[in-house]
């Protein structure tokens, strides 16, 4: 049995009950889970093993890699630009970054950017993948590249190249690179243990990915055996050809070990963003509300950022989406609290978000990625918070 660490405040004991479910019936491995509310935190817990090869166990100060939760980090830095008057979200990207006006790309505002409506989800010619983490060579690649659709009248996830994109515009209208930024401006002010670009003395503390393959591989069994609602899905992932998988080769190879300190230490302001569940649950916290006398952009600046954007399906996963300006928002599949949600998952099941209805602020993070359908550990948590506010 896993020893579950950490506190929990009056009320929230359901939490504590869905993390140790996690860890005996849904496979965590090593994992930690924080709850703000109202500024301050009512959950932080963590348990288990933070490298399996070597037995090292998951502390209080564990960091990991969290994928796509990074993004709303990303979007975070954004708003608290446009909030200072150095950004226009609907100005022209070129006017900030004139190279991207190229092949048709001068009207696109900054806003589709960061709402993935763009249709810049891949590159004709993938970028070495040493490269594309030097920064430079990937923003002139997507510079140059014409976009998959007409921007604006659709919307796509844009998994791999939304950080050069927005983080090309951060680096160009503040003049420090979104890692720096996020650092010196987020970071800092609010003691989060965060990084986007992992600095060498700080290696030591990140635990390791653990990959399992789902218990079905739905692209190697026969067509008619996948179950209907999947199979448009599963006919993508098997096409090379498709946006589902263009989107994520957009490197070469395309195929990223996000366990390499190279890649921990680049920059890849979409996907890897190090750092604590309760640096995640903080950040969003510090952005509904004050923290310790911090608080990120004003109620308004809020309001914008996570207002509706795009909605319907999605051109990359094939499923129905929901986008504010940088954020998630919540679909049948992915509720969070409830309507007045916003926030980012991350493969694998990480996820962060903040609910300004309940004063609410989440952070999870793990280690066990787990592929396919059927991972309910962030899921469970989630209503687990919820049972603790009714």
């Amino acid at each position: 049995m896993t020893t579950i660490h950490g506190e929990v405040a009056a009320g929230f004991e359901p939490v504590h009950g869905a993390f140790a479910a996690n860890f005996s019936q849904h496979g965590d491995i090593g994992a930690a889970v924080c709850v703000y509310q109202y500024g301050r935190p009512v959950v932080d817990l963590w348990g288990g093993v933070a490298d399996p090869e070597t037995g090292r166990p998951w502390t209080r100060d564990t960091l990991q890699l969290v994928y796509s939760a990074t993004k709303g980090a990303t979007a975070t830095a954004a708003h608290m630009l446009a909030e200072r008057g150095a950004l226009d979200l609907d100005a022209p990207v070129a006017k900030y970054w004139p190279e991207f006006a190229a092949n048709g790309k001068a009207d696109i505002p900054v806003r589709w950017l960061l709402s993935h409506q763009a249709g810049l989800i891949t590159l004709d010619q993938p970028v070495p993948l040493n490269e594309a983490l030097a920064w430079h060579p990937m923003a002139a690649a997507l510079a140059a590249q014409r976009p998959q659709w007409t921007p604006g009248t659709a919307h796509g996830y844009h998994g791999r190249t939304w950080g050069w994109l927005v983080g090309e515009v951060i680096r160009q209208v503040s003049g420090q690179t979104p890692g720096r930024f996020f650092a010196e401006e987020i970071a800092a002010p609010l003691g989060l243990d965060f990084f986007i670009g992992l600095p060498a003395d700080q290696r030591d503390r990140v635990s390791r990915m653990v990959y399992q393959r789902p218990a079905v591989d739905l692209t190697t069994v026969p067509a008619e055996s996948v179950p209907e609602e999947l199979r448009e899905q599963v006919a993508a992932w098997r096409d090379p050809k498709s946006f589902s998988n263009r989107a994520y080769a957009v490197t070469d190879p395309a195929a990223i070990d996000f366990d390499s300190p190279g890649v921990q230490a680049a920059e890849l302001p979409a996907s890897n963003g190090i750092g604590t569940a309760h640096g995640l649950a903080r950040m969003y916290a510090a952005l509904i509300g004050e923290v310790d006398g911090t608080r990120l952009v004003a109620p308004e600046t809020l309001e914008s950022a996570t207002k509706e954007q795009a909605r319907g399906k999605d051109q990359v996963m094939l499923i129905p989406s929901r986008f504010s300006t940088g954020y998630m928002l919540p679909t049948e599949t992915n509720p969070m609290i409830g309507a007045g949600s916003f926030g980012h998952t991350g493969r694998g099941g990480s996820l962060g978000f903040a609910d300004l209805e309940h004063g609410v602020a989440f952070g999870y993070a793990m280690n066990n990625v787990i592929g396919g359908a059927g991972d309910m550990r962030a899921a469970s948590l989630v209503d687990a918070v919820r049972r603790s506010l009714e």
